[in-house]
């Protein structure tokens, strides 16, 4: 993020080997105009040049308007208008030498945002009008984006700033989620699994960053970062019974 500079409307980034099957999805998307996303501007040898999504932006611990039902709703909403234009992308496109940051997930249906936590969201009052930060998309099933989302607006996290409300809670936001998304039955009997095996897998790319020597990932383990994930981990599976029960029409 110390390399990301902001100029007017214009939001300058580092270039990365992904850049490019990003921007052609954010094309798409811009196409299509039934999203507020960044759209392309360009790039060159180092950069791209995106343009500046409008709103307001927050960050743990949701309070006040992020913390409401109504930006929890609005969240799920957005996300299923992604998806559901991804399809669209993914018959007119082909997926062959294309990159992504993070490997590609079977069975492919949409192009997964991976991220689409409070934090990469542009809000009017408590209304989340705008998507941004699309480095981690890639193609995977609809339930490995789903998962991860609730796993962030229920959400289901143990640090007390990560935190809102108790179990039941929780699970109140999360069911509302699925059903402001519409997600099928057989998706939600295996939401929790889905959110485990998500966060497994977030450690181990956090893990193997470190470890080729990426200086951020290498301070977020010397820090602890992933033990936060850990313990969500042991939450999930403690509670998994009683979250599959409450979210299952």
């Amino acid at each position: 993020m110390n390399n990301v500079q902001i100029k007017g409307d214009v939001v300058t980034r580092p270039i990365a080997p992904w850049s490019s099957s990003v921007h052609q999805f954010l094309r798409h998307l811009a196409q299509q105009g039934e999203l507020v996303t960044p759209e392309v501007i360009g790039s060159d040898e180092s950069f791209e040049y995106l343009t500046y999504v409008q709103g307001e932006t927050t960050n743990y611990p949701l309070v006040g308007d992020y913390a409401s039902l109504e930006a929890l709703v609005s969240c799920a909403s957005l996300q299923r208008k992604l998806h559901d234009s991804s399809v669209e992308f993914l018959k007119s496109h082909s997926l062959e030498g294309a990159s992504w940051m993070l490997p590609t997930r079977e069975p492919v249906e949409v192009i997964c945002h991976s991220d689409l936590a409070p934090y990469n969201l542009a809000f009017k009052g408590a209304k989340a009008i705008g998507i941004f930060d699309f480095d981690t998309i890639h193609p995977g099933p609809r339930i490995w984006d789903i998962a991860y989302s609730i796993y962030c607006w229920a959400p289901f996290k143990t640090h007390k700033a990560d935190s809102l409300g108790d179990i039941n809670q929780q699970i109140y936001r999360a069911k509302l989620y699925c059903n402001a998304y519409q997600v099928g039955n057989d998706q939600r009997e295996i939401l929790v699994d889905t959110m485990i095996c998500r966060l497994e897998a977030l450690i181990d790319f956090m893990t193997a960053q470190a470890e080729s020597g990426d200086p951020q990932f290498i301070r977020n383990i010397e820090s602890g970062h992933h033990l936060g994930y850990m313990a969500d981990i042991d939450y999930l599976h403690h509670h998994n019974e009683q979250i599959t029960k409450g979210v299952v029409l």
